[in-house]
């Protein structure tokens, strides 16, 4: 199954594409809208800032290609920056709306914690979740952000993490999937995680 491995120039791209390859898909990595027909699913990574990123996205012409994408049924995965990028705004650097498919706004991390929040932290799984199929009980991931989400609605809250308060750290709603984390270095755990969401994919048979 092809997924669009979205390239904004702030993408740790080569490991996650490796990783999502593990998983059992087929990742392309797409610089332009044309990129994303026919795929089954779309990754938006993240290292960066929300406004040069959001900016990039648009120059590209990526911005609108992926709302349409998703209304379309396609399902999106979004990854650190990524996650964020799916909310309306953020409070870092210039005002800049973000994708709007979450309803939310990006905050960052309370001023009482080291920032960035980096190195290996658990997930308390909230909602039972095909994506959590296989995990630990208290599953550990590899995280590197300064800020995080505040959803407007708190039903799409599957898992949290405790990093000087509780923040979201997976969220999702239908086919949309936001991970604060990175599973791509996030060893055995973020391999099965990204098994099972190729899994769902798959099964749901969306386009291929």
């Amino acid at each position: 199954m092809k997924i669009a491995l979205v390239d904004y120039g702030a993408g740790n791209l080569r490991s996650a594409a490796r990783a999502l390859a593990v998983a059992g898909a087929s990742p392309q990595i797409v610089t332009g809208a044309q990129g994303l027909r026919g795929a089954g699913a779309i990754v938006v990574p993240g290292v960066g800032a929300f406004a040069p990123a959001m900016q990039r996205l648009g120059g590209a012409g990526l911005t609108g290609a992926i709302r349409d994408a998703v209304r379309g049924g396609v399902p999106l995965i979004g990854l650190c920056l990524g996650m964020q990028l799916l909310y309306e705004g953020s409070d870092e650097g210039v005002p800049t709306p973000g994708l709007g498919l979450l309803a939310g706004r990006v905050r960052r991390l309370p001023g009482t914690v080291k920032v960035p929040h980096m190195g290996w932290n658990t997930l308390e799984i909230r909602v039972a979740d095909p994506l959590f199929d296989g995990l630990p009980v208290e599953p550990h991931v590899y995280f590197v952000h300064s800020y995080i989400v505040v959803p407007d609605d708190p039903d799409t809250i599957i898992a949290e993490t405790f990093y000087g308060g509780r923040f979201p750290s997976v969220v999702r709603r239908g086919r949309i999937w936001g991970l604060q984390f990175h599973p791509e270095k996030s060893s055995r755990v973020g391999a099965r995680l990204l098994r099972n969401l190729v899994s769902e994919i798959t099964a749901a048979r969306l386009p291929a």
